[in-house]
């Protein structure tokens, strides 16, 4: 009688995990389809058939991606301040790019020659699209930004990734503190520049920004790696 087949949910999630870990701890270069099966303790052929082959792999990867940061966007509890919420996401994504830059390479660039994103995968982000996207048309529509809500939504989360980047890699300071004050400084200019100008009355002329723009939370996301200037 021939040995039934093991190819489980929890066999595909294990594998899964495995390719998600594998990544992180290998990078692009050391990510196998044997490594992954060895680090589920299973075969090659099991991943094949799970998966169809390493592109399908891949391909799941960068749907968990999206899982995982659309978990922690949904934990962002919407405030009486949209300008402080807005600035809440892009921590997020700041967090999440710390703890997981090469899933977020996976998601938000092209690593792996073999995989490239179609359709299905592109609406895979789309409920962290509109999430961020949600998140600014509050603003736009209380008044505090000016301009088009998913052109602001893409351009903070691109001012994410390639801040958690320099970060990663040291050059945004050697202290939590001075790390923290360049982020904050940098949502703050972005914002800043998207407020609509308040005009005087009298004059009917720009007369400058309003007061007391919300300050991006300090996020504290664990040791900084050294490098860069303190």
């Amino acid at each position: 009688m021939p040995r039934p087949k093991q190819r489980t949910q929890d066999l595909r999630d294990r594998v899964l995990e495995a390719a998600v870990t594998l990544l992180a701890d290998e990078g692009v270069a050391g990510f196998t389809t044997r490594q992954v099966a060895r680090q589920a303790q299973t075969s090659t052929p099991a991943v094949y058939e799970l998966f169809g082959d390493k592109a399908g792999l891949v391909r799941e990867v960068f749907f968990e991606g999206f899982r995982l940061l659309g978990r922690a966007l949904s934990g962002l509890a919407e405030t009486s301040d949209p300008r402080a919420d807005v600035a809440a996401v892009v921590g997020v994504f700041r967090r999440f790019c710390l703890a997981h830059p090469e899933l977020a390479g996976v998601m938000f660039s092209r690593p792996f020659a073999d995989f490239d994103p179609g359709p299905q995968e592109q609406a895979a982000g789309a409920a962290v699209r509109e999430f961020c996207v949600a998140r600014v048309r509050r603003c736009v529509d209380a008044g505090v930004l000016d301009g088009d809500p998913a052109d602001i939504a893409h351009v903070l989360v691109a001012l994410a990734q390639g801040m958690a980047r320099q970060e990663a890699a040291g050059w945004l300071g050697r202290s939590a503190a001075s790390v923290d004050r360049r982020w904050e400084l940098a949502v703050r200019a972005v914002l800043d520049g998207l407020t609509p100008a308040v005009r005087d009355p009298d004059r009917g002329q720009a007369r400058g920004r309003p007061p007391e723009p919300a300050r991006a939370p300090a996020l504290a996301p664990g040791p900084v790696p050294c490098g860069g200037a303190g």
